[in-house]
């Protein structure tokens, strides 16, 4: 599958109609899908029809807008009109269906996008490794034997295989940076707050975002741009005042990203965050607190119906007294505000995304300060700390062909994510970083 401007520009100019790149796509997700796992519903019928409609307007000599006829796919938490909203469980497969699509949905489709499937991911965005009661464990495509990665592990792995030129997950703790840097694209979790929520079936309020995995830093662009409503084309600047974080960012790292960060930025101050692992800790209890509190009365009246793997961890947070919650919400602010200053005088930040390349499917634990420990909880140990404050982060790829994927987060000031876009494009030009395609067959070209 090729990038989605490539796609976009095509369809636009009338060298491929939207209904050709379409049944395209759908063809290689039911050749292709069983492989990896990442699909859980193709929606045949709706992407056809909104083909057809692109294809309409741009006969009748109307723009389309910038995504013009490209097919995605979208976690399986968004409200996609006409079906249930199942967040990954069968605890609501038989819930009414939505009456609208999620806004970002909506705004994609006035861009002219087409989505045509929703994808795997842990139980109620619970985990960071995409094992799913349900619908099986997503598969990594550059090793199969591995993990994707998650909770957004099968919109990550869709776009890694090629299947789709884009797709959209959710982050709370890291579920959009932890499967980009497994399976080797580029995700973004914006500033908290930035990016259009309603509609998408929540985990925990108070770090949720949505964001876009993409195989280019103009293709993640252009769609965070649809979604936010702005053009960040116009920001421009190349001079970035650069630092690295120190500390437990410098533990549990691949030694390949050590020298990677060390490349980008020779002689790049080194921040030492203080209360780092305070801060995951307290992120941990917020967002136990908050899963739990959203889903008590569905465990009060039906805990078997859960994935048991999510079930205990919800009815731990379901018992976590409100005073304990309030503490930690009361360290957020007082952390929030001393990164803030910490960072003020840096455009970017650097820091790895994943601690490791992608774990064995087969024996999903990694290894953290010299213990094997479950990758479900603790692939997040470098992002979980960024969510905590709600900056933006963007994961972006090492270019490592013939490799396991590793990933770099980019994390800028509030609503600095163009910025780190224009930072993310120099290291792409320069063959820093870049998407570096998985071993064997995948998809088809469009």
């Amino acid at each position: 599958m090729r990038q989605a401007l490539a796609i976009a520009a095509d369809v636009r100019a009338r060298r491929l109609s939207a209904a050709a790149v379409v049944e395209r796509s759908l063809q290689a997700l039911v050749a292709d899908d069983h492989r990896l796992g990442a699909v859980t519903r193709i929606l045949a019928d709706r992407a056809r029809q909104d083909a057809r409609q692109v294809d309409a307007a741009i006969a009748a000599g109307r723009d389309p807008g910038p995504l013009a006829g490209v097919p995605y796919g979208v976690k399986d938490l968004f409200d996609v009109v006409g079906l249930p909203t199942t967040a990954g469980s069968t605890l609501y497969e038989n819930a009414p269906p939505a009456l609208a699509d999620a806004e970002a949905i909506r705004r994609l489709r006035e861009a002219g996008a087409v989505l045509v499937a929703t994808l795997n991911m842990d139980e109620f965005a619970y985990g960071f490794a995409t094992i799913n009661a349900r619908h099986g464990t997503t598969r990594n495509p550059h090793d199969l034997d591995r993990l994707a990665g998650g909770s957004s592990g099968g919109s990550a792995a869709i776009v890694a295989a090629g299947l789709l030129p884009f797709a959209l997950g959710s982050d709370t703790n890291g579920s959009i940076r932890v499967p980009a840097s497994l399976t080797g694209v580029y995700g973004l979790k914006p500033t908290h707050g930035d990016l259009p929520m309603s509609g998408v079936f929540p985990f925990a309020d108070s770090f949720d975002d949505i964001g876009p995995f993409a195989t280019s830093v103009a293709d993640l662009r252009c769609i965070w741009d649809v979604l936010r409503g702005t053009d960040s084309s116009l920001n421009t600047g190349t001079e970035f005042h650069v630092a690295q974080l120190g500390g437990r960012f410098l533990d549990n790292v691949d030694p390949d990203q050590h020298a990677a960060i060390a490349g980008v930025a020779p002689g790049a101050p080194i921040l030492d965050l203080p209360d780092i692992a305070r801060a995951r800790s307290a992120a941990f209890l917020i967002t136990a607190y908050e899963g739990g509190t959203l889903h008590r009365a569905a465990l009060a009246e039906n805990a078997m119906a859960f994935d048991p793997a999510t079930r205990d961890r919800l009815l731990a947070g379901a018992l976590i007294p409100r005073a304990l919650y309030d503490a930690a919400q009361d360290f957020r602010r007082t952390f929030k505000a001393t990164i803030l200053d910490c960072i003020a005088d840096h455009d970017v930040v650097l820091a790895p995304a994943a601690p490791c390349v992608a774990p064995a499917v087969a024996d999903p634990r990694i290894l953290i300060d010299g213990e094997r420990k479950p990758a479900r909880s603790d692939l997040g140990i470098h992002t979980q700390p960024i969510s905590f404050t709600g900056l933006p982060s963007l994961s972006v790829p090492l270019f490592r062909p013939g490799r396991l994927p590793l990933g770099l987060q980019l994390i800028g000031r509030p609503n600095g994510e163009s910025t780190l876009f224009r930072f993310a494009a120099m290291l792409e030009e320069r063959g820093v970083i870049g998407v570096s395609p998985p071993p064997g067959t995948w998809g088809e070209d469009a």
